[in-house]
């Protein structure tokens, strides 16, 4: 299924495919992918295909209740109609009332993603009305994908939903510094927007394994390029780039090229792309746990710690155990390559983790 979710990268085409791998194994009828930066794009599965058409084309996705719910809530995971609102709330919602309950439709689990380039990426798997709401265990299921299908999505979403014709062209189309590797982590292309990273990652010359000037970083590629060809769901693919300060200026992120990708990239093996990161705003927690696949009870951790709060504390506050925390601490240790705990309060305070921002209690 993973594999089948980053084909999807660079094979766009494929995604409706996927959408019905979804939908099926979270007893659904069909789902839908969107995306806005400077343009809507979207895309569905066949069985939904005609009811999302005309929720573009007569406005329906801009008004909709559902993408805006998901922006308020700023979490992690997959939603369901019951996060938002009671049945009562739902009979006279006119987006329901009006649009979705008059096709059959009416249940739904969906999730947003913003990233810091303004690209707005947002699922969603139908449910039929008559069948109830999505359960919970379908929607512990969908998390477990989450991260894969965001990154995947946002590949194929900055490439405006189209198959470009081979590697130069889909590099050139992305517009974010980006590279091509082997399996050895040896570079074999890059688009000029690469030229911005080479302060940190050294890749110029053809045949040559990639080299970064932070040995963390080095660290994550190689781990992660042994263990690309099994990726797990549980498993994180970005990690931080650092300067010479030890801030962090750009986050990368590792991608499989699998299946059908590969006539795009012959004999390559992953791409490496980059996000920059704004030292001059903070990023929202939302933003934060995209860029590092951070659970919602990771980042709750990593807030309290940036707060100055030990780990006791914050497992008091949580009602969990310290040794419940101490898992999860290693586990965001991992997530963002830093080795001590000290380093990643480090990190998350040089990348300014929302203050403001609420964290969940669940």
């Amino acid at each position: 299924m993973i594999d089948r979710i980053y084909e999807c990268s660079v094979v766009p085409e494929l995604w409706p495919d996927v959408l019905d791998e979804l939908a099926q194994i979270t007893d659904s009828i069909g789902g839908m992918l969107f995306s806005a930066r400077k343009a809507v794009n979207w895309t569905a599965s066949e069985s939904v295909f005609d009811a999302f058409d005309t929720y573009v084309k007569d406005g329906w996705f801009e008004k909709c209740p559902r993408r805006t719910c998901m922006m308020g809530k700023s979490q992690p995971t997959f939603f369901v109609e019951q996060d938002f609102w009671n049945e009562e709330e739902l009979a006279n919602n006119p987006f329901y009332r009006d649009f979705f309950h008059p096709r059959g439709l009416g249940w739904s689990a969906g999730t947003l993603l913003q990233m810091p380039t303004g690209d707005n990426i947002v699922f969603s798997i139908e449910r039929q009305l008559d069948q109830g709401p999505i359960e919970r265990n379908h929607v512990d299921r969908l998390n477990e994908l989450r991260p894969h299908l965001l990154r995947s999505a946002f590949v194929s979403t900055r490439l405006g939903l189209q198959r470009a014709q081979g590697a130069s062209e889909t590099l050139a189309k992305f517009g974010l510094p980006a590279l091509v590797l082997d399996a050895e982590g040896k570079f074999v292309e890059a688009n000029d927007r690469a030229q911005s990273v080479a302060d940190y990652v050294k890749f110029n010359e053809a045949g040559r394994r990639v080299a970064f000037s932070d040995r963390r970083s080095e660290a994550f590629l190689t781990n992660a390029l042994k263990t690309l060809n099994v990726v797990a769901s549980t498993d994180s693919l970005s990690f931080p780039i650092r300067n010479q300060d030890g801030n962090a200026v750009f986050v990368g992120h590792v991608m499989p090229i699998t299946l059908a990708a590969h006539d795009i990239f012959a004999n390559s093996y992953a791409l490496l792309f980059f996000t920059p990161l704004d030292q001059t705003r903070a990023p929202s927690t939302d933003l934060m746990r995209s860029l590092f696949d951070m659970t919602v009870a990771e980042t709750r951790i990593a807030k309290g710690l940036v707060k100055g709060r030990t780990l006791a504390e914050i497992a008091e506050d949580g009602s969990v155990s310290i040794t419940t925390v101490r898992s999860q601490l290693s586990s965001i240790l991992e997530k963002t390559g830093c080795g001590r705990q000290a380093e990643l309060v480090g990190l998350l305070a040089n990348i300014a983790l929302g203050q403001s921002d609420e964290i969940p209690d669940s």
